[in-house]
């Protein structure tokens, strides 16, 4: 069953992320949110939705705690009241440098080449648009 291996290497690679992130403070989807600012600069909760796949009742409860830990700043845009945007504060921003061991640690748990990384990432990507032009 796909779905099992799936999901187990998913758990894997979470409980691999964990005590790399303890350090730091921050739990995985936190992680996977400063990813997001870190590499677009501020962003609206709506792409932040879009890029991480999470509905907005998940997203916001954990931008609320990034926020309370001074690692976030949520604003809402000057030209559209509805939307919220978000900024990695000066904290926030500063985090990313402690957190370059991250990667090359993942890569070494996982046991995969770079060339495999990449295929499995490849196939993965093409699982996740299969199954979301299904279940639409």
């Amino acid at each position: 069953m796909i779905c099992f291996d799936v999901y187990a290497a998913t758990r894997g690679l979470t409980t691999a992320y964990r005590p790399l992130l303890d350090g730091l403070g921050l739990t995985y989807p936190q992680y996977l949110v400063m990813r997001v600012l870190w590499s677009r600069g501020p962003s609206a909760v709506r792409t932040l939705v879009e890029e991480l796949h999470l509905d907005y009742g998940t997203l916001s409860p954990l931008l609320k705690r990034l926020e309370t830990a001074g690692l976030v700043r949520r604003e809402r845009r000057a030209d559209d009241e509805r939307s919220v945007l978000i900024s990695p504060t000066a904290d926030g921003a500063a985090l990313e440098a402690r957190t370059g061991h991250i990667g090359e640690a993942i890569q070494e748990a996982t046991g995969l080449t770079d060339e495999e990384t990449a295929e499995l990432s490849r196939l993965l990507h093409k699982l996740n648009a299969s199954v979301a032009r299904t279940v639409r």
